[in-house]
C-alpha cells in the first residue's frame, strides 16, 4: 500500500481531505501520494506566517544559520535516498538527480554563511554638506514580509531550496508551493526543517493545486511572490498583483555561440560534447539548456557532424540506470508538444539531422539545421531535447542572432580571446554570459536571472536575500566624526 506524504503546516506535519497521485514519467508507476491541504488549512498557514513575521525577523542569526546548516548536513546524509526520489517523481536520470542534491546542499550551506554576515549595516557620513554636519546615516535591510515561493517541476529539490533558504537566512516566513507533478522533494525539505528550532509558522510546505493559486497570490499578507516557471503564468501573476514585489524566473532559449577562433579539432570536439550534453541533460527541461547553436561560417561545416555524432551518443532510457543520459519529459503531453514543434519546423523546410522520434513521454535527442526564423521552435522555449544549429558570418552577426529573441536568460560563447569575451559581455542582452562553455552553467551563489521576457529580479542566495528585503536608513544626530 502506498504511503501518504503529509504536508507541513506552520512547521507541523498534517494531512487534508484529499491526496494527489505522483507518478513516474518513465513508466507511469505510482511513486507516492501527497496530501493536499484544504482551503482552511491554507488559511491557517498564511495566518501563522503573518503572525510570526516579527518574531522570526528578531531571531538571532546563529539560530537561523544553525537551521540552514542542519538541512545542508542532512541532505548530504540522505543523498542517495533523495536522488532516487527526485528521479522517480521527475524522470531525471539518476546521475543528474545526484547532482541536484549536491547543489541543494550548497544552497543551504551558502545561506547559512550569508545569514551570519547579512545585515550588519552600513554607516555613511553626512557632513559632506554643511547641513549634514554632526549627522551619520546608518542603513540596514528589513524583511518585505512573508514570501510565497512557487517552484517548478524540473529541479524539484534545488529550486525549492532557492526559495526557502534565502527566506530563512533573512528571517522572513515563507509558504512554499512545490509543483503538483513533483511535490515529494519539496515535502522532504519540510521534513528536514522540522528537525530544527525555527519558530512555528516561519515555514510551510503546501502542495496546493494550481487552480487554487490566484487567491493565494493575491493575499495581501503575502507581499512577496517568488515564482519560477512559464512566461505565461509568471506575467499573469505580476499583472494580477501590481503592488506586490515579484521575482520571476521564467523561460529562455539558450544560445551557444561558436566563434572563428575556436577552431582546432580539440576545440570543436569540446563544443560538440558540451552542447550535446546540455541540450539534453534534463530531457532539455532546463531554462538554460542549449536550444540554439550559432556557429561562425569558418567552423560550421566541421562542427555540425561532430554535434550530430555527440547527440547520437547520448544514452536515452530508464532514469534509474546510471548509464542513462536522457530520461523522459515530465509527461506525455509535454513530449507531444515538442514533437509537434519539430514536425512543424521540418514541414517548413528545416533539416532533421538526428532524432525526431517520440516514444510515450520520451523524445529522442534531436538536431535541426536550416530552421526557418518564423517557426515556433525558433522563437519559443522548446523545453525538450532539441537543438537548432545556425551558420552566421562573423562575431557581430552571431551576437545579433542571440539578441533576436524575446528571451534573454543566459548565453555561452566559445572563444579564446579575452577582448572578444568582454565584447560579448557588453553586446549580449542576457542575464549571464558563460565564456568557453555552454550557457547551461549555474553556480548557486551567483546572481541568476534574465532580461526581456526571461524574468524580473535575481536569485542566487545573497541576491534573493536582497530581493526579500528593503533598505531602511536611520539618521543619528549630534555625532562627532
Amino acid at each position: 500500500m502506498t504511503s501518504i506524504h503529509a504536508f507541513w503546516l506552520a512547521g507541523r506535519q498534517t494531512t487534508g481531505e484529499t491526496t494527489l497521485d505522483v507518478t513516474s514519467p518513465w513508466d507511469g508507476r505510482l511513486v507516492g501520494k501527497a496530501a493536499v491541504p484544504t482551503d482552511a488549512q491554507v488559511e491557517e498557514a498564511v495566518a501563522a506566517a503573518y503572525a510570526v513575521r516579527d518574531e522570526f525577523a528578531a531571531t538571532p542569526a546563529h539560530v537561523r544559520a544553525a537551521a540552514l546548516d542542519h538541512v545542508s548536513r542532512r541532505l548530504v546524509e540522505r543523498t542517495e535516498e533523495i536522488a532516487q526520489l527526485i528521479s522517480a517523481e521527475n524522470g531525471k536520470p539518476i546521475k543528474w538527480a545526484r547532482g541536484e542534491v549536491g547543489r541543494a546542499v550548497s544552497v543551504f550551506r551558502f545561506a547559512a554563511e550569508e545569514a551570519r554576515r547579512f545585515n550588519g549595516g552600513e554607516a555613511q557620513r553626512l557632513d559632506t554638506d554643511a547641513g549634514g554636519q554632526g549627522r551619520l546615516a546608518f542603513t540596514r535591510r528589513f524583511s518585505k514580509g512573508v514570501v510565497l515561493g512557487i517552484a517548478p517541476f524540473n529541479f524539484p529539490l534545488n529550486l525549492c531550496a532557492h526559495k526557502v533558504a534565502p527566506a530563512i537566512a533573512v528571517g522572513t516566513p515563507i509558504i512554499l508551493k512545490p509543483a503538483p507533478a513533483t511535490p515529494l522533494s519539496g515535502l522532504l525539505i519540510g521534513e528536514l526543517l522540522a528537525e530544527t528550532e525555527l519558530p512555528a509558522g516561519s515555514w510551510s510546505v503546501l502542495p496546493v493545486a494550481n487552480d487554487k493559486m490566484p487567491a493565494l497570490v493575491q493575499d495581501e499578507r503575502l507581499p512577496v511572490v517568488s515564482f519560477t516557471g512559464s512566461e505565461k503564468v509568471g506575467y499573469a501573476i505580476m499583472d494580477s498583483v501590481p503592488r506586490k514585489h515579484c521575482t520571476l524566473e521564467l523561460g529562455g532559449n539558450g544560445a551557444a555561440v561558436v566563434l572563428g577562433d575556436f577552431s582546432s579539432e580539440a576545440d570543436l570536439d569540446w563544443v560538440a560534447a558540451r552542447v550535446a550534453t546540455f541540450s539534453n541533460y534534463q530531457g532539455g527541461q532546463s531554462c538554460i539548456s542549449v536550444q540554439r547553436v550559432i556557429a561562425d561560417a569558418s567552423v560550421y561545416d566541421r562542427l555540425l557532424p561532430k554535434i550530430v555524432e555527440a547527440v547520437e551518443g547520448q544514452v536515452t532510457g530508464d532514469p534509474s540506470d546510471p548509464k542513462t543520459d536522457v530520461g523522459p519529459l515530465v509527461n506525455e503531453d509535454a513530449a507531444k508538444r515538442v514533437e509537434s514543434w519539430v514536425d512543424e519546423a521540418v514541414e517548413a523546410g528545416a533539416q532533421l539531422l538526428t532524432g525526431g522520434k517520440r516514444d510515450g513521454a520520451t523524445y529522442a535527442p534531436t538536431v535541426l539545421a536550416d530552421v526557418p526564423a518564423d517557426v515556433t521552435i525558433a522563437c519559443e522555449e522548446v523545453f525538450g531535447p532539441v537543438m537548432t544549429v545556425t551558420k552566421v558570418d562573423g562575431e557581430q552577426a552571431a551576437y545579433d542572432a542571440v539578441n533576436d529573441s524575446k528571451y534573454g536568460l543566459q548565453a555561452g560563447v566559445f572563444t579564446h580571446d579575452l577582448q572578444t569575451a568582454f565584447r560579448a559581455h557588453r553586446a549580449l542582452e542576457v542575464g549571464g554570459v558563460v565564456i568557453g562553455d555552454a550557457p547551461s552553467y549555474r553556480a548557486d551563489q551567483m546572481p541568476y536571472g534574465g532580461v526581456k521576457q526571461s524574468g524580473v529580479g535575481r536569485e542566487g542566495v545573497r541576491f534573493a536575500m536582497d530581493d526579500y528585503t528593503y533598505e531602511r536608513v536611520m539618521v543619528l544626530t549630534g555625532i562627532e566624526l
